[in-house]
């Protein structure tokens, strides 16, 4: 976090405003694409074999590969990420929304070349081309979004109220059973497509809590705690100084004539004098 703080202060002033309404363009752009052009998509794909041999654009223009096919459930789902990119960006700020986008597509790019090396140079493209997309880019956007208001309650089919957090939970579930029922391939895509939340989930947790000293710390204090609520009484005396302690069925009463919350036993209730 200190790292991002000085990086924010020498190059916070270039960080791209209202980032998540540029990727909701470029989704736009696909979807467009695939109605006029479909064809011209497998141009776009990320494709190493391709980008070494001199169709270098295939780095950034998989961006423009939307994250599924276009109907009425689409729209309302760019108008969701829309929200909630756009609050995330208010409240990271511009420059670490833009480090975390930015990081989750670099990432994906390697994570590409990675498997182009361990297959040995083959393509990915026959087989493996739509496990590189910008579906994992939008996921990371919600799944930041539920780490950071993991309370926010959003509208399931527009009528049941929801925590935004389960939904997180659910969509996790769903990507460990992916990534047991797919090959290596596929794990591999999808841990670096969504390596920028899990860098950003590990870096804002608060490891203190969890220390061997913190741990200490907190059961030395829960011992003197008890032992000190052990040893206070719920009654006592103002003339004998006699307590609840000590045994014999003693009844304690407070007396309505003083001034004050003074208490006495049975001996003393009747006896005493009355404080003014």
């Amino acid at each position: 976090m200190n790292f991002l703080n000085r990086m924010e202060q020498k190059f916070g002033r270039y960080a791209i405003k209202n980032l998540t309404m540029y990727i909701i363009l470029t989704y736009a752009v696909g979807y467009v694409l695939s109605f006029v052009a479909p064809k011209v998509l497998n141009f776009c794909i990320l494709e190493p074999v391709y980008i070494l041999h001199g169709q270098v654009w295939r780095i950034v223009s998989w961006l423009l590969i939307p994250p599924g096919g276009f109907d009425i459930f689409t729209i309302i789902m760019l108008f969701f990420y829309y929200s909630i990119g756009t609050t995330l960006e208010r409240t990271w700020g511009a420059f670490r929304y833009n480090v975390y986008i930015f990081g989750g597509i670099i990432l994906t790019v390697i994570g590409a070349f990675v498997l182009y090396f361990i297959l040995g140079g083959n393509t990915l493209l026959l087989l493996h081309g739509g496990y590189f997309s910008t579906y994992y880019i939008s996921l990371s956007i919600f799944l930041g979004f539920a780490a950071t208001y993991p309370n926010q309650q959003v509208l399931l089919y527009f009528i049941i109220p929801i925590k935004i957090k389960w939904l997180a939970y659910l969509d996790i579930v769903y990507l460990i059973y992916q990534m047991t029922q797919s090959d290596w391939v596929g794990r591999v895509s999808i841990i670096c497509s969504l390596m920028n939340f899990i860098i950003y989930f590990l870096m804002t947790r608060n490891y203190k809590q969890v220390s061997p000293q913190e741990i200490h710390r907190k059961r030395t204090y829960a011992k003197a705690v008890h032992k000190s609520q052990a040893n206070i009484t719920k009654h006592k005396c103002a003339i004998c100084g006699r307590t609840d302690e000590d045994g014999g069925n003693i009844e304690f009463r407070f007396c309505s004539k003083c001034s004050g919350n003074y208490e006495y036993c049975q001996d003393h209730l009747f006896t005493h004098e009355h404080i003014k």
